[in-house]
């Protein structure tokens, strides 16, 4: 894949399998600055809406694939950034729709829903992931960071609006971080939200992988199964606590862990030296830290790697 501009992957997917991702912005273009986005911090929040990248070359690329491979469960608009900012994404979706059986997946952050357009060129698509992890406008300023243009009011108007004209399935991701938003009352208010916008599937997530903020820490397991019945329908929770095993995943760990033990690196620079997504590096990242093989330390505003330190590890294990 690595010959591949705008394609990264097939990923595995808690949620969609094996998943072919399609990147349509530049690293961290969004109109949301998350605390617990895996990608960092968002530069410049945006809701402008232009061709970030050629639609056309997407196609082209898109094309070549299929003819190449073709195998995967999905093919994902994710990646970088907020795919809905991309004034083509329609476009994309309707290739990927005439060109193959594979299901198209669009994962949004909702916020720019709003707009009919937008919600026009998102019904194209299979399945549609929007996101709901606040319960009013100062819970979402605390906790998603909106450009200044976006209220909590338009969020869920756009997503209850464009429910009722999709015909696919829309699944929605909750996402919780531990004393912002995971109090049952409030965790309850966010669900009466998402009851009233009616999505298929509801996903509680937390920050298993690194996230952009070091103050932002995951639920465990256990309070995440406590809070999940108060969502109807019941959520699910797609949080990868436990490491996977697939052997692709494993041989691509090692060969991290093993860079990391010479010499501590960024998630970017892992990215450049694998020819890897950002997206592709946050997994491998999430789980060696999560077996506590590697640790992440912070200089001024960039987060570096480095494999856990054997004495240092034997002795925190006393």
């Amino acid at each position: 894949m690595g010959e591949y501009k705008y394609l990264f992957g097939p990923v595995p997917s808690r949620r969609l399998g094996r998943s072919l991702g399609v990147d349509l912005t530049p690293y961290k273009t969004c109109s949301l600055d998350c605390v617990f986005c895996q990608l960092g911090p968002t530069p410049k929040k945006t809701v402008h809406r232009q061709e970030f990248v050629p639609t056309d070359s997407v196609r082209d690329e898109l094309a070549d694939w299929l003819k190449r491979d073709g195998q995967a469960d999905y093919i994902t608009l994710s990646g970088s950034g907020e795919p809905t900012l991309h004034a083509d994404f329609g476009q994309v979706l309707e290739f990927i729709r005439l060109k193959t059986a594979i299901p198209a997946a669009l994962l949004t952050n909702g916020t720019l829903l709003q707009f009919r357009e937008v919600r026009e060129a998102a019904a194209v698509a299979n399945v549609v992931k929007v996101s709901l992890s606040a319960w009013n406008h100062a819970s979402y300023r605390r906790v998603n960071r909106p450009h200044k243009q976006l209220q909590f009011d338009q969020l869920v108007a756009g997503q209850k609006d464009f429910r009722a004209q999709f015909k696919g399935q829309l699944w929605m991701e909750v996402f919780l971080v531990d004393g912002m938003n995971s109090m049952p009352a409030d965790v309850g208010k966010i669900a009466d939200y998402a009851e009233k916008i009616g999505p298929d599937r509801i996903q509680l997530n937390t920050a298993v992988r690194p996230p952009a903020q070091d103050f932002v820490t995951a639920l465990s397991e256990d309070r995440m199964q406590s809070l999940r019945h108060l969502f109807r329908p019941v959520a699910e929770i797609i949080a990868e606590f436990k490491a996977k095993h697939a052997n692709h995943i494993q041989a691509n760990q090692a060969t991290i862990f093993s860079m990391l033990q010479r010499r501590p690196c960024t998630a970017e620079q892992i990215a450049d030296i694998f020819g890897m997504h950002l997206n592709e590096v946050s997994k491998y990242l999430g789980k060696l830290m999560r077996t506590d093989q590697i640790r992440a330390q912070r200089e001024r505003a960039t987060v570096y790697y480095a494999a856990t330190d054997r004495k240092e590890k034997d002795h925190a294990d006393i």
